[in-house]
């Protein structure tokens, strides 16, 4: 059994670290609300440059883009987004179960890796993967920069026939509690039903016309659209560190009072035992 001042030190340790995981979690409490905000920040953007794009397909031949061209698959490129740090819970290893997964769905073809987020890449680079780039260690401080950059070499290798289909694969922040595994086809280009149907009424003069405009804001929209996905990937990291640290922080309360507990007994015994002990020593002095 251990000794008291085992159990002191014990009670000690515990409560260190719940100190720990509860400034944790405030930390990733307000980088939730700043990734909650930057989202938002980009909405009116992202939803104007979508019907713009929707008004442009609907009104105009655009089966030449290069973005837009549908190929045979024989080369796939799966971006897998994670974290840069763990301590989240099963954030990092729900994303790269799922990518192994699709990966696997594709063992006829010959499919690359890109690793977004250290997480990812860790994972990928030491085992049997074929990996087309990396790029990590920028979530803290991560900009607008940083997606177009990734962006960049998604398109130029698409347009030189590097690969024939891009997909994404990343968490969708709903709440602080619930992130949604997302699997989203990036390249070639397509316009969803939501994009198609907020076309206006009336039609516009474009200048120089409407195929150039749209070959030009294509890789916009393509750098909002993946500014998004890190934004919602890193809103859910936070979400699940959130709450990682805050099921840490009840269970370390658990653990202080059951060592509290088992501490008191402890005393308890060992006063019960000494008491014994003088009682038995004066009645052997009296007998004596």
């Amino acid at each position: 059994m251990a000794t008291l001042r085992e159990i002191r030190r014990r009670i000690a340790s515990v409560q260190s670290t719940q100190q720990i995981t509860k400034a944790m979690k405030m930390v990733a409490a307000a980088k939730l609300r700043r990734a909650q905000e930057n989202i938002m920040a980009t909405r009116p953007y992202a939803k104007k440059l979508s019907e713009t794009i929707g008004h442009l397909m609907a009104k105009t031949e655009y089966s030449d883009l290069p973005l837009l061209q549908k190929r045979p698959e024989e080369r796939l490129l799966v971006v897998v987004v994670t974290a840069d740090r763990g301590l989240c819970g099963a954030f990092n290893s729900n994303i790269i179960r799922l990518a192994a997964n699709r990966i696997r769905e594709f063992a006829d073809k010959e499919v690359y890796v890109y690793p977004v987020g250290r997480k990812s890449f860790e994972y990928f680079s030491k085992r049997d993967y074929q990996l087309f780039d990396k790029k990590y260690n920028f979530f803290n401080h991560l900009n607008f920069a940083d997606a177009s950059e990734i962006v960049e070499k998604l398109v130029s290798s698409y347009i030189d026939k590097q690969f024939d289909r891009i997909e994404i694969i990343y968490n969708e922040f709903k709440s602080a509690v619930q992130q949604n595994l997302t699997v989203e086809q990036f390249l070639p280009f397509s316009a969803d039903e939501e994009m198609l149907a907020e076309q206006e009424q009336v039609d516009f003069l474009y200048e120089p016309d409407k195929v150039s405009i749209l070959n030009s804001i294509i890789p916009k929209h393509l750098n909002i659209a993946l500014w998004k996905v890190l934004l919602e990937s890193n809103a859910a990291e936070q979400g699940a560190r959130m709450t990682a640290m805050e099921n840490a922080t009840d269970n370390a309360e658990d653990l202080i009072a059951s060592l509290t507990l088992t501490y008191n007994r402890a005393r308890q015994a060992a006063i019960t035992k000494e008491i014994s002990e003088i009682v038995g020593g004066a009645e052997a002095l009296k007998e004596s």
